[in-house]
């Protein structure tokens, strides 16, 4: 008791409550540094081993002979080794690094000129009373970008559009998030024709690229009708009583004008149209140049940063106040942006351990000792928690299907199965793994929240997928 107590209780009057130490949300790079140390502890746990690459002769690529697996002598990261993988790993990271940064900025700029805000408002107007069928509308949109041409980081620029055409409408941040990145993993997840994923797979598969394409749209369908539910009762939910946010209580450090549609913009000019216009040609030419030119994140950043230039000055900025914005973007995003670069410190740990080949070969053995349905559920599960360790799907593709593929010959199930369960298991968990977190970091939402909103709509999904992975074992789903 403390000696203003005592005195207290001296005169009778009560002493004071104590207060309850609040809870603090745990920093989303003190959950990377956190990883990485488990990551440092699992070199010293797990046996070093490795398998022989050799060149597919059909794709050129490098992959795993399924046979070679050896162990070899242990090389586990110390810690000073650990330290030195956080800066290996933001040069490693340092193309999409500089992707988010010219995003943001871009962004940025466009948004200042007022276009974004005014044409918002517009559009809020003109679905006054109908927002449903507006957020349903964006939802699919986003779904169809992932499912058919793997957009990813791509949906970057457009979070913050969807966020502050949420929040205009009443609804708060997380919902504006769910419509454009989230609906586009979940169309990732289910992808249909995603080049990235269902080609790569199909020819290690040795299957005809784009096969069993019907599986897959019910897959899609059934991911999105099960995740549409979720996101638009949460976003009821919501709107109904602003407390049940996710966000509710949540301190940020960022401005919440970042995120608001502003009034004092007015009327939507023809400048502020002319300037959409510019925006979304330019958006254009980025997702042509990517399905069409193969373009990555150097590209595109180039084409947002032209774009956001021509912008800036349409929008009647000078060159001072088009850089002082372009950098106010810039700064907003630097946390998460370098989040990207420590995440990759995991995968250079685990690479210089010489344990992510053991990963695998631990993973693959149990699937070896059941049959049947068990074991393409047992595949699903397998790359659901691969992807915490090696987030490329052609990573993926490259070090488990060499394997998967003739084990799934042996104990009789069909090749189509299997890459159906690398399509669904590797995509679903992408949503809670915390390589994730410079994403969130766009519409700051904390990833501890994040975490325990958006596990169940994963856990659902697992389900559905595991039920779609027996039903493709039942009917050999093919052509084999």
């Amino acid at each position: 008791m403390s000696t203003n107590d005592a005195e207290k209780n001296l005169v009778g009057m009560p002493p004071e409550p104590k207060k309850k130490r609040k809870f603090t949300n745990p920093h989303s790079y003190f959950i990377i540094i956190l990883l990485i140390l488990l990551s440092v502890i699992a070199t010293w746990i797990i046996p070093a081993g490795q398998y022989q690459r050799v060149e597919d002769p059909l794709s050129g690529r490098q992959v795993v002979d399924p046979n070679s697996f050896q162990y070899i002598e242990n090389t586990p990261v110390g810690l000073f080794d650990a330290m030195v993988a956080i800066p290996k790993g933001i040069s490693a990271s340092a193309g999409i690094i500089a992707f988010i940064f010219i995003v943001a900025g871009g962004i940025a700029v466009v948004k200042s000129t007022g276009a974004i805000d005014a044409g918002i408002i517009r559009l809020v107007e003109a679905f006054k009373g109908k927002d449903l069928p507006l957020l349903i509308v964006i939802m699919f949109i986003s779904s169809l970008l992932g499912t058919t041409l793997g957009f990813a980081q791509e949906m970057i620029p457009f979070i913050a559009l969807g966020i502050a055409m949420a929040t205009s409408l009443g609804y708060d941040r997380v919902v504006g998030f769910h419509i454009v990145r989230t609906a586009c993993w979940i169309g990732f997840a289910a992808s249909t024709i995603n080049p990235y994923v269902v080609s790569v797979a199909q020819e290690m598969a040795g299957l005809p690229i784009l096969s069993g394409m019907t599986l897959r749209i019910i897959a899609y369908l059934v991911f999105m009708g099960i995740s549409g539910w979720y996101f638009l009762s949460y976003a009821k939910k919501v709107k109904n009583d602003p407390s049940k946010s996710i966000l509710e209580g949540y301190e940020s450090s960022v401005d919440p004008k970042t995120f608001e549609v502003q009034e004092e913009f007015g009327e939507f000019t023809g400048r502020h149209k002319l300037v959409l216009s510019l925006f979304a040609v330019g958006l254009i030419v980025m997702v042509y140049g990517a399905t069409k030119w193969e373009w990555g994140t150097n590209e595109m950043g180039a084409v947002i940063f032209i774009t956001s230039v021509i912008c800036g000055f349409v929008g009647g900025f000078g060159p001072n106040k088009l850089a002082d914005e372009f950098s106010k973007g810039m700064v907003v995003v630097t946390g998460g942006a370098l989040i990207a670069g420590f995440t990759r410190a995991i995968a250079i740990i685990l690479e210089s351990g010489q344990i992510l080949d053991t990963i695998v070969y631990g993973l693959s053995q149990p699937l070896m000792q059941v049959s049947g349905a068990v074991t393409s559920v047992g595949m699903l599960s397998m790359y659901s928690l691969l992807t915490f360790f090696i987030g490329s799907a052609a990573g993926r593709a490259a070090a488990t299907l060499p394997i998967m593929i003739p084990l799934s010959d042996i104990l009789g199930i069909t090749r189509q199965t299997t890459v159906l369960t690398f399509v669904l298991g590797g995509g679903i968990t992408n949503m809670l793994w915390p390589n994730m977190i410079y994403v969130l970091a766009f519409a700051d939402i904390p990833y501890d929240r994040w975490f325990k909103h958006i596990w169940k709509l994963a856990l659902y999904l697992f389900i559905a997928a595991a039920v779609l992975v027996s039903i493709a074992y039942f009917i050999s789903y093919g052509p084999f």
